[in-house]
């Protein structure tokens, strides 16, 4: 409400499906361009090779198949609002022309060479994580903030619940007008269960709910078994879950993938399982018959013993006993096996003959990679696997 009176770009971020283009339309609504139109595109289902048109208009012969000019959206959009959703696919080359029309407000058509004068109000709106794409060289960082002007975060649904059931009955009573049906409500139970689903679609998710509902719903009182059989199965709880965000990336601080937070896990749980080891190790030593007395204990203290042998300053000299009841265990201190000492080769061509075997090896006989993995031209490398007689 604040910033729509102002002519101020506005960026708007949030997870797909959460609403970013109603508030593009909130702001237009309250904003002196109102009566003025209002048009947004989709910047994502643009082809890459016809978006400047899309964006800017060409004239007639411009490109294959122009068989008349035409305006393009900041051309048609002039005094009003222009919403860009999905700002952060436009290429590279469009970024830098949108760059130039926010900052001068002046554009040429595809295939002209007149300068054109537009006056529009620019809302974007993106799914995706902006800095990792300017990182990447993606998304041109002045752009960035040409754009950022003022950055309006929409949280997802499963951030804000005490929304969840005031949407469902917005989107109830819009259905039951367009289908001529009697409004459904749901009874405290369902409510819960509303609140309680993850909602990774968001917003259009609960939408896509609550039209279903209102037109298969056989009674007007939806309760919570009703209303399970319209959740998806695997997804109707806020159990713990790998949410993506829209850049392939998983939800919370640490960006792990899936491998990578089971590994994590199971990393977790071996040094927890060591930690308890170590304690029955240290609980037997005491010499308490009670935990000595249980098969499990001897069996974690043993295991303790033998994956720390090397470790015990004591196994210096001296072989490990565990005294665990009346049957003691010994674990003999490891035999340190005798190693050959081999002379190795300092031979400069035996070196460079071992590094070309290796190159070739690891890029599967292309000769091009290997000799840019070895730093060396192509035509060297072909002249050393001639002259060491190399069998590729």
């Amino acid at each position: 409400m604040r910033v729509a009176p102002t002519n101020l770009t506005v960026l708007i971020t949030g997870e797909s499906g959460a609403g970013k283009e109603v508030f593009s339309q909130i702001i237009h609504s309250l904003s002196p361009r109102k009566h003025n139109a209002f048009i947004a595109v989709n910047s994502g289902a643009i082809p890459e090779g016809t978006i400047d048109s899309e964006l800017f208009g060409h004239e007639k012969g411009a490109f294959t198949g122009a068989s008349d000019k035409r305006k393009g959206y900041f051309e048609t959009a002039d005094k009003g609002t222009l919403f860009l959703d999905e700002v952060g696919e436009i290429p590279l080359g469009t970024q830098a022309r949108l760059l130039r029309v926010l900052e001068t407000g002046e554009f040429i058509k595809v295939g002209s060479s007149k300068v054109l004068k537009t006056d529009v109000r620019l809302v974007a709106a993106t799914n995706k994580d902006l800095f990792q794409d300017i990182k990447h060289g993606k998304f041109r960082e002045d752009l960035y903030y040409r754009l950022g002007t003022v950055p309006i975060k929409v949280p997802p649904l499963r951030e804000r619940p005490e929304d969840i059931s005031l949407l469902f009955r917005k989107f109830a009573a819009d259905f039951s007008n367009k289908y001529r049906t009697d409004t459904v409500r749901l009874d405290e139970e369902a409510q819960q269960l509303l609140m309680s689903y993850h909602w990774p679609g968001n917003v259009r998710e609960l939408k896509n709910i609550a039209e279903q509902v209102s037109v298969l719903s056989m009674d007007n009182i939806v309760t919570k078994e009703v209303l399970l059989g319209f959740l998806p199965k695997s997804r109707a709880s806020r159990l713990p879950a790998l949410i993506e965000n829209g850049n392939g990336q998983s939800n919370g601080g640490d960006s792990y993938s899936e491998r990578e937070l089971l590994y994590k896990i199971m990393f977790d749980m071996k040094n927890d399982i060591n930690d308890l080891k170590k304690i029955l190790y240290q609980i037997v030593q005491s010499g308490n018959d009670k935990v000595e007395q249980t098969d499990l204990a001897r069996e974690f203290a043993v295991q303790y013993a033998s994956e720390n042998v090397r470790e015990a300053a004591f196994l210096d000299q001296h072989a490990v006993r565990i005294n665990t009841a009346n049957n003691p265990v010994i674990i003999q201190k490891p035999e340190v096996q005798q190693h050959e000492e081999v002379e190795e080769s300092l031979s400069i061509d035996d070196k460079e003959q071992e590094l070309i075997r290796k190159a070739l090896a690891k890029h599967k006989g292309k000769r091009r990679d290997a000799a840019l993995d070895l730093g060396i031209s192509e035509r060297t490398l072909y002249r050393k696997i001639k002259e060491y007689k190399i069998e590729e």
